[in-house]
């Protein structure tokens, strides 16, 4: 099932050229970046580097989202580490991502952060495009 929007909010324009090897920027300029294959050594980063930043951030937005609706305030040193790796499926035809979001809330009850970050996966459009696409392990730390 294709979830289509109803309403837009924010629409990011990206240019990219060179592909993993050349560079990419946003129409607004706030992202300028050198890219580079994975494991080449070579100065800047990669498509899998990107997607981690925007997937951790985008669930801690999630996390403040989801926390305000059950009044609970997120630690301020509340912090998402994503792994990201890239390699062939099953059936070695094609290439495929996986994903692990480590998520940390100190000093929050075990069981209202596991709440949290259930709730926050089921909110954060990144787990949505993701749900029953590629793997996705998220854990509490």
């Amino acid at each position: 099932m294709v979830r289509k929007l109803e309403k837009v909010f924010y629409t990011a324009q990206t240019h990219v050229t060179g592909g993993r090897d050349g560079a990419g920027r946003s129409s607004d300029g706030a992202l300028d970046v050198t890219l580079s294959s994975p494991g080449s050594g070579k100065p800047g980063t990669n498509p899998e580097q990107l997607f981690g930043v925007g997937y951790s951030a985008c669930f801690m937005g999630a996390m403040q989202i989801v926390g305000a609706a059950m009044k609970i305030k997120l630690p301020p040193d509340t912090a998402v580490d994503a792994s990201v790796s890239l390699g062939r499926t099953e059936n070695d035809t094609a290439y495929g991502l996986a994903v692990t979001l480590a998520v940390s809330l100190p000093g929050l009850d075990r069981a209202q952060a596991q709440q949290l970050v259930d709730g926050a996966h089921q909110a954060c459009p990144y787990s949505h495009a993701t749900r029953g696409n590629i793997e996705v392990v998220i854990t509490l730390v």
